[in-house]
């Protein structure tokens, strides 16, 4: 286990700070990920950590851009250490349970790592009904 997962995951509240997917429902713990790689010139600061679920670990790869998919312009990924989620996201708390961009950086996040997929829709819908998002 990452030697940063205990003070990501207590700041993170134990949920995916991109997708805010609950820690709690999965049977393994959650990664640290690097907000600006390593490859990228990031550092293993706590600053430029953020607790992820491996579905967003493995779509946001290396990446900080991702495309707006309304404007079409290369935008910065959302950046838990510098946004905050709601200023960026708007969840649909009514099928289909989608994820709504409410700025480029939601949008483009939204679209790079696949928050709206089938099956994210389907835990989504799972999570309100329990309570535990967002």
């Amino acid at each position: 286990m990452n030697p940063y997962y205990p003070l990501v995951a207590e700041r993170a509240a134990h949920r995916c700070e991109y997708y805010h997917a609950p820690e709690l429902i999965f049977n393994v713990p959650f990664e640290v990920d690097h907000i600006i790689p390593i490859s990228k010139g990031g550092s293993d600061d706590p600053s430029n950590l953020a607790l992820s679920c491996r579905a967003c670990n493995l779509r946001k790869s290396n990446l900080v851009t991702a495309v707006d998919p309304t404007t079409e312009k290369s935008t910065p990924l959302f950046n838990p250490r510098q946004n905050e989620w709601l200023d960026h996201f708007q969840p649909q708390h009514e099928s289909p349970f989608r994820l709504i961009g409410k700025t480029e950086i939601g949008r483009a996040t939204i679209e790079q790592l696949r928050m709206n997929a089938p099956l994210q829709l389907v835990a989504r819908s799972q999570w309100i009904m329990l309570g535990i998002f967002p």
